[in-house]
């Protein structure tokens, strides 16, 4: 392990707040608290974050010396997510809850154990429900046979 707060503190504190960055991103993006951010930004939270928190990996575990990159960058961008977040998550908390809808006691009721009524008007959205033939779009419509022919206008 990379990590040596006593020989080399700058880099090891970097590696720690890169890996507590990333995670912190991704439990934004993969817990979806108050439903506040849309699904596009709970996927960039998610990707940054692994981003993160893989670059962290890499250095406290991988890296074997030699040259690094210190982007202090990138601690603007867990800050930013974070404060989207919160800011998604107060504007849905005061947005006004739906209200309602009022109990009409003479609406009609679905009732699962009715009579079947062969008179009923049926449901032209059930399925399997005969569907009227369309016409091409620019065609002539087809007269009935034995229906004088009425000039198209």
């Amino acid at each position: 392990m990379n990590l040596d707060f006593t020989v080399d503190p700058l880099f090891s504190w970097y590696v720690v707040l890169l890996a507590i960055s990333g995670i912190a991103m991704v439990v934004l993006g993969a817990v979806n608290l108050g439903g506040g951010l849309s699904a596009g930004w709970r996927a960039i939270n998610v990707i940054a974050g692994l981003a993160f928190t893989g670059y962290a990996y890499y250095l406290a575990f991988v890296f074997e010396g030699g040259e690094y990159r210190m982007f202090f960058q990138a601690f603007i961008l867990p800050v930013l997510l974070i404060v989207n977040a919160v800011k998604a998550m107060v504007a849905r908390s005061n947005a006004p809850a739906p209200q309602p809808v009022p109990y009409d006691p003479n609406a009609p009721q679905y009732n699962p154990n009715a009579a079947y009524n062969p008179n009923a008007t049926p449901n032209p959205y059930a399925q399997g429900a005969p569907v009227p033939p369309q016409a091409a779009p620019g065609a002539q419509p087809v007269q009935p046979a034995g229906q004088p022919q009425h000039p198209a206008g």
